[in-house]
């Protein structure tokens, strides 16, 4: 049995598409013949070089050539296939039950695909080891997981719950990966071990009090429905008034969390609401982004980071000493090949 990283498009686009058809998609825009009758890689390279894709450099080529073989020739019915998400710090899992398809009919880009039976939703990324989490953030959109004996440990997760034994020794990752999410990665690995609970309604008030607000941060405990309450100068009685409830569970919140922030706006004449969870927030939250569009927002594990992030010089110097960080500068030109 083999482990497959797929990525529902360069920003998640198509997650919700893969996890509601039962199937993973080989998103290429152009190329939407049937690719059964492929002989080897040279015959794919020429295809798509010279019939869909004549204007891309062979270096694109043989990259996309490499990512396309496997996913027609090489998966395999009983593979597992892992696929990050980029709406919620978390990672989904699904067994393949299907041998390649294409339906050239289909709208682009999904052509090509293989069905597939999620076995397991948003487990959150840091059930995962380090150095597993460095192979997920591998540039490519498809490819093998191998490194770091990964096909035995993630059967090992399979039957412990998908929670790590903790055991392996971190590496120091491949190379070509996602550095700025490796990195994010282990801040929110320190994140969530040190203000768990309501050490991260503190991380939240901290910043909206280095953004210029007036807050109100209630006492540990039962807190009815309010976490803090933040408004701009003069004193705290400008606007907006935002009421604010922070999670900090380990899956994604569900639809009665939200209409308990909503009722609790109301009650203290809130005129803005923020619901930030840890580990994101299920479909049946993210149905009501539209419709609350104007009274609330919400903020998951990578929005908590960004803004600690972008207001750590403000912060109070309690919370940095808590939360030492470093800036790092890192030049990040596009890899120009021949």
């Amino acid at each position: 049995m083999a482990i497959w990283l797929v990525r529902a498009g360069a920003a998640g686009q198509f997650e919700d598409k893969f996890l509601k058809e039962n199937k993973v998609y080989l998103t290429s825009d152009r190329l939407s013949e049937d690719l059964t009758k492929i002989k080897n890689k040279l015959s794919l390279f020429e295809l798509i070089r010279d019939k869909y894709y004549p204007d891309k450099k062979p270096g694109t080529l043989r990259n996309w050539t490499g990512q396309i073989w496997p996913f027609v020739k090489e998966m395999k019915k009983g593979d597992l296939v892992i696929m990050p998400s980029k709406k919620n710090p978390s990672i989904h899992i699904a067994e393949i039950t299907g041998e390649y398809s294409n339906v050239y009919k289909n709208s682009s880009p999904f052509y090509h695909f293989r069905n597939v039976k999620w076995i397991a939703k948003d487990i959150p990324r840091l059930n995962f080891d380090q150095d597993l989490l460095y192979s997920f953030g591998a540039f490519m959109t498809i490819c093998r997981v191998t490194r770091n004996d990964a096909e035995k440990r993630i059967l090992e997760m399979r039957k412990n719950n998908w929670k790590s034994s903790n055991n392996t020794p971190e590496s120091d990752g491949p190379e070509n990966n996602d550095l700025e999410q490796n990195a994010k990665d282990q801040i929110a690995n320190y994140i969530i071990r040190k203000f768990k609970g309501h050490g991260m309604a503190r991380i939240i008030d901290a910043i909206f009090r280095a953004q210029g607000y007036t807050t109100y941060q209630s006492p540990e405990g039962a807190d009815k429905g309010i976490d803090l309450l933040a408004a701009p100068p003069p004193l705290g009685f400008g606007r907006p008034r935002i009421c604010i409830q922070v999670k900090t569970s380990d899956t994604p919140i569900d639809r009665p969390t939200l209409d308990q922030l909503i009722g609790t706006m109301q009650n203290v004449n809130a005129d803005q609401g923020l619901l930030v969870s840890w580990s994101g927030f299920k479909s049946s939250v993210e149905k009501e982004i539209a419709s609350q569009f104007f009274r609330v927002r919400l903020w998951n594990q990578n929005d908590i980071i960004n803004e600690v992030i972008y207001n750590y010089d403000k912060l109070d110097d309690e919370i940095k000493a808590e939360l030492p960080l470093k800036r790092i500068w890192a030049l990040t030109l596009v890899e120009d090949t021949d």
